[in-house]
Parts: structure tokens; C-alpha cells; sequence
């Protein structure tokens, strides 16, 4: 088990390629590691037991799952009936995707936020990024500077000066294949990860949604062969 009496950190855990790297950072930076991940009511489960395979590879001091219901709103491909969108090539992105979940980084970091209060946890690693991305606006740096900036004027630990919230984002200007090669030299397993919007029921990837061309994409740039199969 990793030790856990160090500095400690609540991480955001999907499963993804990205959030894995962060997981192998933070790790890396001498951080505990609490792990959060969500069953949000997306199309598929195979992120989640992703997220599972990472929490025990890393050996998290914890990592809880929190169901919470988004299909409840609707109005994104990865909640709803919409169309996840396929295509044989990334081209440049002009408008938010359909598979923008309105509002889901602000719930997720919300929970996270609550779990740090509770824990005097300073330190909430996310791993969003804004150089190869679907666009969400949720990923952006000024959305994160204002959410820790309302965060610590919203829960009673900041308030009374017990901790200081910061959301850590080191991953926010690194391309999809520096972030491979940054986890290549962590000794992330990126077979472990799971990506793709829309697999088949046995968890293969589609290859032609956003999130698997954008990992496709990586995986060239960094010089290292993808470990994960795709039907396209």
C-alpha cells in the first residue's frame, strides 16, 4: 500500500490516458493519492472499471466511486440518445461537441472539493488540458483559476485558514504526445487506460470518435505503439 501519512492530494480519476499520467505525476511529486471517480450516468462502464485497474495498479490510499445521475439533464452524446460523432480524421474544432456534459467538471471538482474539506487535503490534481482537446470549455485555464478561487471562499476550512485549495493542472499545455512520453517515463501502462466515447460491448475501441483519434493522434507523435486494440 502506498504510504499515506505524507502530503495528500484528492485526484479525479477516469480511467483516461490523461488522468493516469496525473495519477503517475502526482505519485511521482510525493503526493498521497485519493482517488475520485464517477458513475455519472455515461453511456458505457468501461471507464470505470479502467479507473478500477489504475486505483489498484497505483495502490491509492483510497479511491471511492460517487453515482450521480446527469442523464437526468441530458443535451450530451455521453448521457442521452444523441450520436456520438465519428470520423476517419481529427480536423480543427469549431464548435463544442455534442459530447460536452454541461456542467460536469464544475460537479466533479464540487465533490472533490467537499472530500478535501473533510480530509484538510490542500492539494486537487484534475487532468484537464487545452492543447489537443474536444474544446469543453471546462477544461479551460480560467475556468480552473476561477473554481479554486470560489472554492476557497465557499467551504469553512478556507475560511477559517485550517487549508488552502489548489487545483493542479500540470498537464494543461502538454499535447497528447507529451503526455505519453511523460507517462512512458513514469512507467504508466497505458493498457490499463480506457478512452473511447462509444466502444463495443466488450469494451473495443471504436477508433473514429474524438477521444480515440485525439489518443491515436498521441500515441504517433510520441513514438510508441498504442497497447489498446480499435475496430477502426
Amino acid at each position: 500500500m502506498q504510504e499515506c501519512e505524507t502530503k495528500k492530494a484528492v485526484i479525479l480519476l477516469s480511467g483516461g490516458l490523461d488522468s493516469t499520467t496525473l495519477l503517475a505525476l502526482a505519485r511521482s511529486e510525493g503526493f498521497s493519492l485519493y482517488g475520485l471517480t464517477f458513475r455519472y450516468g455515461q453511456r458505457h462502464l468501461h471507464e470505470i472499471a479502467a479507473a478500477c485497474r489504475v486505483a489498484e495498479y497505483f495502490h491509492l490510499c483510497e479511491h471511492r466511486i460517487i453515482d450521480i445521475d446527469l442523464r437526468a439533464f441530458g443535451c450530451s452524446a455521453l448521457t442521452g440518445e444523441l450520436d456520438v460523432p465519428k470520423r476517419d480524421k481529427l480536423t480543427e474544432i469549431a464548435d463544442i461537441p455534442v459530447t460536452y456534459v454541461p456542467a460536469r467538471n464544475t460537479i466533479f471538482l464540487s465533490y472533490a472539493l467537499a472530500w478535501a474539506e473533510v480530509m484538510r487535503i490542500n492539494d486537487i490534481f484534475i487532468g484537464v488540458n487545452v492543447v489537443d482537446y474536444s474544446g469543453y470549455p471546462d477544461c479551460r485555464p480560467e475556468f480552473i483559476e476561477a473554481f479554486a478561487k470560489m472554492a476557497n471562499l465557499a467551504i469553512k476550512g478556507a475560511v477559517e485558514g485550517e487549508i488552502q485549495i489548489s487545483i493542479r493542472t500540470p498537464l494543461m499545455y502538454l499535447s497528447k504526445g507529451e503526455i505519453i512520453r511523460l507517462g512512458q517515463s513514469l512507467g504508466v501502462d497505458y493498457g490499463l487506460t480506457h478512452t473511447c466515447y462509444d466502444p463495443r460491448p466488450d469494451g473495443l475501441s471504436c477508433g473514429q470518435c474524438d477521444s480515440c483519434l485525439l489518443r491515436k493522434k498521441g500515441f504517433f507523435e510520441a513514438g510508441f505503439p498504442d497497447p489498446i486494440n480499435y475496430v477502426l
